[in-house]
């Protein structure tokens, strides 16, 4: 795994399935994330360069958190369920598997 900069915030996103909110959060913390870090993902705020994103991969049921770090951050119109993010580049960095 990349090295993690702890004092980063972490954008969790859950496709809906809030269930597993509590096996992601302790998937996160067990590899190294700390807990008050970790933000739950909104549609009209965005992170920074920088900071990461922990998506439950594969929707509709996912197994496993694919971990990205944001590399770009442009402005652009809000779109759907994605919102701001759709302007957001990222680099793929690690998984971790829901456990």
């Amino acid at each position: 795994m990349a090295e993690i900069d702890t004092q980063k915030s972490v954008y969790l996103f859950l496709h809906g399935k809030m269930d597993l909110k509590e096996k992601a959060m302790n998937a996160l913390t067990a590899k190294g994330f700390a807990a008050d870090k970790v933000v739950m993902a909104l549609p009209n705020e965005v992170g920074n360069v920088g900071d990461y994103m922990a998506m439950l991969w594969m929707p509709p049921n996912p197994d496993h958190i694919k971990i990205q770090q944001i590399t770009k951050v442009e402005k652009v119109e809000a779109e759907g369920m994605i919102g701001l993010w759709k302007g957001v580049s990222k680099d793929d960095i690690d998984t971790i598997p829901l456990e």
